[in-house]
């Protein structure tokens, strides 16, 4: 019998550098030092220096890392930031969790990520609705960017500030700017399963403004001041504690050398899928990191298609199968224009397959003909 499948195989990678895991955790052990100190400030500069960004706060999740931005910048009710519709629940959570008001936008067909046309019918339904758009916060879904070209103007003619929303594609690139350099701020997600994972909760936020840095370093501390017990902000209890950063200190050793293999990867799905299945888009000018490599299959059919998969060995995933402006939670709240016909559709249809930089030629094949069987 053939081994199981891992959907994301993060025993491959720790045994990859396992040995350099366990001697990071231990010096943390041994200092007792588990709240900041060197090992995040270790990564603070390391994620800096990866991608050329001016500032990298880090916090304890991806959640958190939105939230600050939106804090710092003094998101309130009244306000609207427009966000996509097709992507996780954190994007909207945050604003609604600031009484401000997230009016969902559409994606587009191809690249699954914030339809332009879309932005500027939320940005008119926000004005409808007697609110103040303020801020974007475009999706990089799955690892691919933003077409930015085509969001930027948009935000510079209406006075939006932007912030990104990485937590899937930090380690990409647009048109030769690295993700986190773009926009007024950006926030990514250490999540486990991400590109670049912790062994639990994390995040960090990206900015090349000093003033919006020095706030969110405080809000993630209390709204701490200079002085201990000094609190000159309503803010969270949002640091990234040393283990994790210690973790994340190792695993960026090698996350440009992962990044190849995923696209490695990907490109082989491709050549191996064509004609059988849609796979996703391309852009030379925005690769992907691939957190997820996500095809479609249209027509109902596929609820049966998983089930097949299922029997033989191979894992799958739907991000996302209910766009948020269906969501209970949020349902309430405007979407743009008439609807969002591509989120909805994309929601029936998408399906993740195994996607981890330790995935083999094997593998894939037996990946690539489950799909082939169950077709």
């Amino acid at each position: 019998m053939s081994d199981p499948i891992s959907f994301i195989d993060l025993a491959a990678q720790r045994r990859r550098i396992g040995p350099a895991l366990d001697a990071a955790v231990a010096r943390v052990m041994d200092h007792c030092g588990f709240i900041l100190g060197p090992e995040v400030d270790r990564l603070e500069a390391d994620l800096k220096a990866f991608c050329g960004a001016r500032h990298a706060i880090s916090c304890a999740s991806g959640t958190d890392a939105l939230a600050l931005v939106l804090m710092a910048k003094g998101v309130r009710p009244g306000q609207a930031v427009l966000v996509p519709a097709f992507t996780f629940c954190a994007t909207a959570e945050v604003v609604a969790w600031l009484g401000a008001t997230p009016v969902f936008v559409d994606v587009e067909e191809e690249s699954f990520n914030l339809c332009p046309a879309s932005l500027e019918q939320g940005i008119a339904t926000a004005r409808d609705r007697g609110l103040q758009p303020v801020a974007v916060m475009p999706v990089d879904l799955y690892g691919r960017p933003v077409d930015y070209d085509r969001i930027e103007p948009i935000c510079a003619r209406e006075g939006l500030w932007m912030l990104t929303d990485a937590a899937q594609s930090f380690g990409a690139s647009y048109k030769g700017r690295a993700v986190g350099t773009i926009g007024l701020a950006t926030a990514t997600s250490f999540f486990p399963s991400k590109p670049l994972g912790a062994y639990g909760d994390a995040g960090a936020v990206f900015t090349e403004d000093d003033a919006l840095a020095e706030a969110m370093i405080s809000l993630r501390m209390h709204g701490a001041g200079r002085e201990r017990y000094d609190h000159v902000r309503i803010g969270m209890n949002g640091r990234m504690d040393a283990m994790q950063a210690a973790i994340l200190v190792e695993k960026l050793k090698v996350f440009g050398e992962e990044i190849a293999a995923r696209r490695r990867i990907a490109a082989r799905y491709d050549a191996l899928l064509a004609g059988t299945v849609r796979t996703p888009a391309i852009d030379p000018d925005a690769p992907s990191v691939w957190a997820q490599y996500t095809i479609r299959i249209p027509d109902g059919r596929r609820d049966a298609f998983r089930t097949a998969l299922q029997q033989a060995g191979v894992p799958t995933a739907i991000h996302y199968p209910k766009p948020l402006n269906r969501q209970p939670a949020y349902a309430h709240y405007p979407s743009a224009g008439n609807g969002l016909p591509v989120s909805e559709r994309l929601a029936e249809e998408v399906v993740s397959l195994p996607m981890h930089a330790y995935l083999d030629e094997a593998v894939q094949d037996r990946i690539v003909a489950a799909i082939r069987a169950a077709l």
